[in-house]
Formats: C-alpha cells, sequence, structure tokens
C-alpha cells in the first residue's frame, strides 16, 4: 500500500513568452498564447531598468498560468513538440522543471499563421505533494526534508507519468 501523501502531482505548468518589448510584438505574442491555451494573459513587466535600456515597469512579455486538467492537457501537447525528450539539466534542486519550445508551431493542431509570426516559448512545471497548502498558508511553516521532492523523484515521476525519456544532453 501507498502513502497517498508521498504521492507527485502538477501543481501548476506556466508558458512564458518573452518579448523584449510591448507594441505590436508582445500583442501577438498574447495572441499566441491565447490561442494556445484559451486562458487569460497576463502582462509581465520590468522591476528595474535593465541593462538594454528598458525603463522600469514597461510590458516586455507575457505569460500564463494554467492547473489542474488544462496543465495536464497543455503539458502533453507541448512535450510532443519536444520530442518527449528533455535533458537532466532542465530538472532544478526542487524537482521543478522547465524547457523551451523554439517554435509554437511544432506543437500539434497548431497552425502558422503570417500575420502572427512563429514565437517560442518557456513552459516551467511546478510538481507538489499533498501537504504543501499548508506551506503556503502559514508564513515560516517548513516542509520535512522527506516530504520535498527530490530532482531523482520528479524525473522518475515525469518518466513515469509523461511517457518522456530524461537523459542526454
Amino acid at each position: 500500500m501507498t502513502n497517498r501523501m508521498k504521492e507527485i502531482r502538477v501543481e501548476k505548468v506556466v508558458v512564458n513568452i518573452g518579448c523584449g518589448t510591448g507594441g505590436e510584438k508582445l500583442d501577438k505574442a498574447k495572441k499566441v498564447l491565447e490561442k494556445l491555451t484559451g486562458k487569460k494573459i497576463v502582462e509581465t513587466c520590468t522591476n528595474k531598468r535593465t541593462t538594454f535600456g528598458v525603463a522600469k515597469g514597461r510590458p516586455i512579455g507575457c505569460k500564463v498560468t494554467l492547473r489542474g486538467k488544462d496543465a495536464a492537457e497543455f503539458l502533453k501537447r507541448v512535450l510532443d513538440a519536444v520530442d518527449f525528450k528533455l535533458p537532466e539539466s532542465v530538472f532544478d534542486a526542487q524537482g521543478d522543471f522547465s524547457f523551451g519550445v523554439k517554435e509554437h508551431i511544432t506543437i500539434p493542431g497548431v497552425r502558422y499563421e503570417p500575420e502572427i509570426g512563429i514565437y517560442g516559448m518557456d513552459v516551467c512545471v511546478r510538481l507538489e505533494r499533498r501537504g504543501y497548502r499548508v506551506m503556503r498558508k502559514r508564513n515560516g511553516s517548513k516542509i520535512g526534508s522527506e516530504h520535498r521532492i527530490k530532482p531523482e523523484e520528479a524525473r522518475a515521476w515525469a518518466e513515469k507519468n509523461l511517457n518522456i525519456k530524461v537523459g542526454g544532453e
């Protein structure tokens, strides 16, 4: 019998397109994300003046957060675009993983539209176990080291549940 508290699950999937500037390019990126996810898009802004001379508070990209069934369905589609292969280096110390999609038109079911163009995107997947809600709800609460997700566990979970091959750069 397995311990239900040890089960790993997807908390959220965040999809990000960085444009570097606002305007028409950002509007097209928002259209791409909206067509892919069907969700509300959030603009990302600069926090401080960058070395590229973009002033504080200017929009430079867009993102969307997916949870539940939407996250699982999107993740399956986007993993098909990377041929279900990820290097080990995409997994961080908390067991979360991120990867990039070079061209959004490689995602199954997406057609090229000349008026929009081609955009790449970053996909960040946050994994959790039951009980993580307590840590988020109470400031300063800690989760025991046995309950944290280790990178090896996340890799094994991804290979089993997402049918991806992990390894090789």
